[in-house]
């Protein structure tokens, strides 16, 4: 009886009233494992099939991308030569600067040199006159007086520094 409980037990059918159930067969294990093996190597072939798809799809794309078409190669020559045309005018323009600064610097050295030059002169003349001899030669040697308050005119002058007279002052 024991050996009946132990076999209705492990056994894959069941008693229900008083007939007996054919008992189903038992999956064959090995097969459904090399079914789902199959299958998952099959899966495995396909994603390697479609990365493969998708690695040469890119290629081609990259390699197409990497190409470069004839009028493409002549923007980038004109690009390039006219970008060439500008950077030479400019560095022309710069040295052409550089040049009229010194220039410059130098003639205003000169400006410099000149004026040092006059202001020395003045001082040299300056010290060499004597007024006071010239007006006591004036007074007694020529006969010269100082102008008297009636004798004395007066313009006035617009923005100019100066006046020039073209003919003879009127008398009063």
């Amino acid at each position: 009886m024991a050996e009946k409980r132990r076999n209705m037990h492990s056994s894959a059918y069941y008693i229900d009233g008083n007939t007996v159930r054919r008992q189903a067969p038992a999956p064959d294990y090995s097969q459904t494992e090399r079914i789902e093996k199959e299958r998952k190597e099959r899966l495995r072939r396909e994603k390697e099939e479609e990365l493969r798809r998708k690695k040469r799809a890119i290629r081609r794309r990259q390699e197409r991308e990497l190409r470069m078409s004839r009028s493409y190669v002549v923007f980038l020559t004109v690009a390039v030569a006219v970008f060439g045309v500008y950077a030479c005018a400019y560095i022309r323009i710069q040295s052409d600067v550089t040049a009229r600064m010194r220039k410059i610097a130098s003639l205003e050295s000169q400006i410099e040199n000149l004026r040092a030059d006059n202001d020395e002169a003045l001082k040299r003349i300056n010290t060499t006159l004597d007024l006071d001899g010239i007006l006591d030669e004036a007074l007694n040697e020529y006969g010269m007086t100082y102008a008297k308050e009636s004798q004395l005119v007066y313009y006035s002058v617009g923005d100019e520094d100066y006046m020039n007279q073209y003919s003879e002052i009127p008398d009063k």
